[in-house]
């Protein structure tokens, strides 16, 4: 049966949206009379089902940054997550890994809001000082864009941490709500722990899926919903959190619960329960002693820091979409939809240029898995696809240079030395080249401990520029 639709007044949607006049809780967004002349143009192109990735939506529901740059709130905690490494009990490791997990759900912008759809090759890379000084380096690219895939790669050298991971996000809309169905896994590593010494004891981490609740009618609500779950099979360890959505008539909003158990044998080790955005407790079984695991209530996050704008290549994030930013800060819905369609239609051109050459492109800072039996990353196959570069698992400093080779990260690298990676030009922003499929594929780095007098050469001019 078809759903109705609500009247909607026309109204001329230039100019700042007057939703800055109307005070809104953290999670709701009152959806406006100028508003709704957009969503009548979103109901034109939907049916139940359909997919999200394909619609143009209006820009007064879209974060002022792109998917690539919100990943980063998953590392945006190092109270939670630098510890980990320094817990020698396994049990007790693992529940620090949970805590850190859930430590970033909490993060988001006020209202409902979607972030920008990276375009194909974008990049984003930035990084955190931490209080120690120490510090931890994150990068990333849209490796593929039909269907949306973003893959990044984090370290914190000193602390013994990386994570590999590539996100899928699959669109779609349900009636009155839009769902994101967040596929893909990250993988944790502590390669200061485990048998296998350079890969580390691994963590493999799926994601909840995300819910924009009466984006038709009635207020907008951001919710987070269903299983994600948290692994460790070294020690056979798997923590199953349930993010709750509220029911019609019963439950409440921002609930998780969930369990922490052996997979092995099937024994119940811990309970959770409490609220994403709030407090949330452990209660071991066995004792029934229930404590604070990690209360979001108060929590200060900490901002990455990305090299400034005038810095980044073209096809670097921050510098790629400021036109777009500058024009939601400012709600000129007008603007940001002008100049959103401005990229995404030189990604199409782009599109058919490669096409007409047979051009296949490929990302240049990650390359495909190599699983399999055998296969150097037999096991991450879920990945699809992971940095290409060599990171030694043990030696920081080796480490530190080879992340910083793989692009520029902090600020004053400049992407002009003869000895930074061949991808990483001024002309970042333009797409592969050459006259068949077999040319435009990157060379793959091998994962091994070898040290590249290339990667010395760079880092260390930057140093000491």
């Amino acid at each position: 049966m078809p759903m109705p639709v609500p009247h909607l007044r026309r109204s001329s949607l230039a100019g700042k949206s007057s939703v800055e006049d109307s005070p809104v809780s953290g999670d709701e967004e009152i959806v406006e009379a100028d508003q709704g002349n957009v969503l009548s143009h979103i109901i034109s192109q939907l049916r139940p089902g359909a997919d999200l990735s394909r619609v143009v939506l209006p820009t007064f529901i879209l974060e002022p940054r792109s998917m690539l740059e919100r990943i980063t709130n998953f590392m945006a905690h190092p109270e939670t997550l630098l510890p980990m490494t320094t817990i020698e009990d396994p049990v007790e490791r693992f529940v620090s890994v949970v805590k850190f997990y859930l430590s970033g759900w909490h993060i988001k912008p006020p209202g409902v809001k979607k972030p920008l759809n990276p375009i194909l090759g974008e990049t984003f890379t930035c990084y955190w000082d931490y209080p120690d000084g120490t510090r931890g380096y994150y990068v990333s690219e849209q490796t593929s864009h039909h269907p949306p895939k973003s893959s990044y790669f984090f370290a914190a050298p000193e602390h013994n941490i990386r994570i590999d991971g590539t996100l899928k996000p699959r669109s779609k809309f349900l009636g009155n709500s839009a769902a994101s169905m967040m596929e893909g896994i990250a993988i944790l590593r502590l390669l200061n722990h485990g048998q296998d010494k350079n890969k580390g004891e691994r963590y493999i981490l799926t994601q909840p899926n995300m819910y924009a609740r009466g984006i038709l009618f009635g207020k907008m609500k951001y919710e987070l919903g269903d299983h994600s779950y948290v692994r460790c099979p070294e020690n056979n360890l798997v923590a199953d959190i349930e993010f709750k959505t509220k029911g019609y008539f019963s439950g409440t909003y921002n609930a998780i619960g969930g369990t922490i158990k052996n997979e092995k044998t099937g024994e119940v080790l811990f309970e959770l329960s409490g609220m994403w955005n709030g407090e949330m407790s452990i209660k071991d079984v066995h004792s029934h002693k229930k404590t604070v695991l990690f209360d979001a209530t108060h929590a200060k996050h900490s901002k990455p820091v990305a090299r400034p704008i005038p810095e980044q290549g073209e096809r670097e994030s921050q510098r790629l979409w400021q036109d777009t930013v500058q024009a939601i800060i400012a709600r000129n819905h007008e603007a940001a939809t002008d100049e959103k369609t401005k990229i995404e239609d030189r990604q199409r051109d782009e599109a058919a240029k490669r096409a007409d050459e047979g051009i296949d492109w490929k990302p240049r800072l990650f390359r495909p898995i190599q699983g399999g039996p055998g296969g150097a990353d037999e096991g991450e196959e879920d990945l699809d696809w992971i940095i290409n570069a060599q990171v030694d698992p043990h030696d920081v400093e080796l480490a530190k240079k080879q992340i910083l080779a793989i692009a520029p990260i902090v600020q004053g690298q400049k992407v002009s030395h003869p000895a930074a990676p061949k991808d990483i030009t001024a002309n970042a922003a333009l797409p592969h080249t050459g006259t068949s499929t077999e040319e435009s594929k990157p060379e793959i780095v091998e994962r091994q401990d070898t040290q590249s007098s290339a990667v010395d050469e760079f880092v260390d001019a930057e140093e000491h520029q």
